[in-house]
């Protein structure tokens, strides 16, 4: 078994979606990574709670997971906003001590420009926004959304800020990846997204550039071998179909199997 690891693995998922048992936000990833004797839990944080509030969250499903598997770590494995969720739980929630390994994919470590001119808007139009999204993400489960303070939190300057706050943990092992998409037509559902963000800062995932995914131990940039590239969408295999991904020119393979072969290399390192 390639992911029967020594410490189970939390799944942390990124903003806009929450852990549904029966629309789970990582695709077919989990029932291939069980297959091959992986132990998952997941983070089951709001949708749009602000980084402090879900870190929280975290920490309180953390503390279950230990209780119920008799560990005393876990290996995380954050997408996006629950990368920084995931940090903010170790560096300043005090739980360092109880996390093996911690594992970013296009999370946004050092925030994004394109945030930075949206948070320019008059205020009382970003509120009047925030405050029907807060409506609709209630109504899906979110006990205390923020979207206004969570998707401002994504600021340059607010990143800048929370790494000076939450450095790494020296008993923790970090790694990152980052992925793009080869243009604004690779993903429709994040066409207007990447174009916004590609016309700002350059290629991205249709959110996050790969400058802002890399924190320690970069493992490199995902790429497909075809004209569509991978999207952030693709990250988390949200449409459930195959395409392949190719590592730093090193071969091609399912996003599944990126995902077995992240775990079994955690499994090498004894985590």
């Amino acid at each position: 078994m390639k992911c029967n690891t020594k410490y189970p693995v939390m799944l942390v998922h990124g903003a806009g979606f929450r852990d549904q048992k029966y629309l789970n936000y990582w695709g077919r990833i989990p029932a291939a990574l069980e297959k091959q004797g992986a132990k998952l839990f997941y983070g089951h944080q709001d949708s749009w709670g602000s980084i402090e509030y879900n870190a929280g969250v975290l920490k309180d499903n953390l503390t279950r997971i230990l209780n119920e598997t008799n560990c005393k770590k876990v290996n995380i494995i954050a997408h996006s906003k629950g990368g920084l969720e995931a940090r903010y739980l170790i560096s300043s929630l005090g739980m360092a001590d109880n996390i093996a390994s911690l594992t970013t994919i296009a999370t946004p470590h050092h925030g994004s420009k394109t945030i930075d001119l949206l948070c320019r808007l008059p205020e009382w139009l970003y509120r009047a926004a925030s405050f029907f999204t807060n409506l609709f993400f209630r109504m899906l489960g979110d006990q205390k959304p923020d979207f206004f303070t969570a998707s401002r939190q994504f600021s340059t300057v607010h990143m800048k800020r929370f790494n000076e706050q939450n450095p790494d943990a020296l008993s923790v092992y970090y790694q990152s990846y980052a992925a793009v998409m080869k243009n604004p037509f690779s993903d429709l559902i994040l066409f207007w997204p990447n174009l916004f963000v590609w016309l700002i800062e350059g290629e991205s995932d249709g959110l996050v550039t790969p400058e802002s995914a890399t924190w320690t131990n970069f493992r490199g940039v995902l790429r497909r071998s075809t004209r569509r590239g991978i999207s952030h969408a693709d990250e988390v295999d949200v449409r459930r179909r195959n395409f392949t991904k190719k590592i730093c020119e090193k071969g091609i393979f399912d996003i599944r199997e990126f995902y077995i072969d992240l775990i079994s290399d955690l499994k090498q390192t004894g985590l």
